[in-house]
């Protein structure tokens, strides 16, 4: 089973460089399932009907989300529709709308997708997300042998902790929120695929997705500036491909995909 998982998707520009070197990945890689990160979607922050489609049309089969998934009130109602391709972190408190995680059927093989959300430098209280994958665990039927979890967090020690934590028990951990992508994509002992932050996909002049001149500016004067996003020039797809053995679970290998495109 062959899962390609895009970072992060950022504003317009996130979602063109998508639609633009999506296919051709598809085309060479040939993956089973592709899932990304749609947190960002709307100019940074949240999602809308509108951005959840043209990244669908773009060939992106599933979503998982983060901590921005309230930004926008149109996605946040969008999250109790059982049939949206999206779910949100498992940890948020229960009455929260939408699933945490979700078993789906790719062909003959059934994937669980995981979602979670840290709590280290999160200005938001959730529960403890270690505990929440152990509860998810118990939940989810045996014969389901592929077990996919994208971990949005901001401290890469937290990320690394819970890689160890569910090693053999979780066929891919991959992370997400801090869109800076890290080369520590491996094989951990008991065949988790894992990475600490897979990235991006957004405006390479940018600051993490951000308009930079205003980034800085904050920086320097420590006076609050609307997050524009840029919407044209170069953008990063950033992106990992993972192979899972469909009768184990366990992963077989996992690399990276990285491209700059014009948009």
């Amino acid at each position: 089973m062959k899962i390609l998982f895009l970072g992060d998707i950022v504003g317009k520009i996130g979602r063109r460089a998508v639609a633009k070197v999506l296919p051709d990945w598809k085309e060479e890689h040939d993956p089973d399932f592709v899932i990304a990160n749609g947190e960002n979607l709307a100019h940074g922050k949240g999602f809308t009907r509108d951005t959840l489609d043209e990244a669908l049309k773009a060939g992106i089969d599933f979503f998982t989300s983060g901590n921005h998934i309230a930004k926008k009130s149109e996605g946040l109602g969008l999250l109790s529709d059982k049939k949206l391709p999206m779910i949100r972190p498992a940890n948020y408190p229960p009455n929260v709308p939408g699933d945490g995680y979700r078993v789906i059927e790719v062909g003959t093989t059934k994937i669980a997708v995981i979602n979670l959300v840290g709590r280290h430098f999160i200005k938001e209280k959730f529960d403890c997300p270690f505990r929440a994958f152990d509860d998810i665990l118990k939940d989810i039927p045996k014969s389901v042998k592929i077990i996919f979890v994208d971990f949005h967090a901001e401290a890469t020690s937290e990320k690394v902790a819970f890689g160890w934590h569910v090693d053999g028990r979780a066929s891919a951990v991959v992370g997400t929120h801090t869109h800076i992508p890290t080369a520590d994509a491996s094989i951990l002992p008991k065949q988790t695929a894992y990475i600490t932050d897979v990235g991006m996909c957004g405006a390479v002049d940018s600051v993490i997705g951000v308009e930079k001149d205003d980034i800085i500016a904050e920086f320097l004067d420590q006076l609050p500036r609307k997050h524009d996003i840029p919407e044209t020039g170069q953008a990063k797809v950033n992106a990992v491909m993972i192979d899972i053995d469909k009768k184990s679970g366990k992963a077989e290998s996992i690399e990276r995909l990285d491209f700059v495109v014009e948009v």
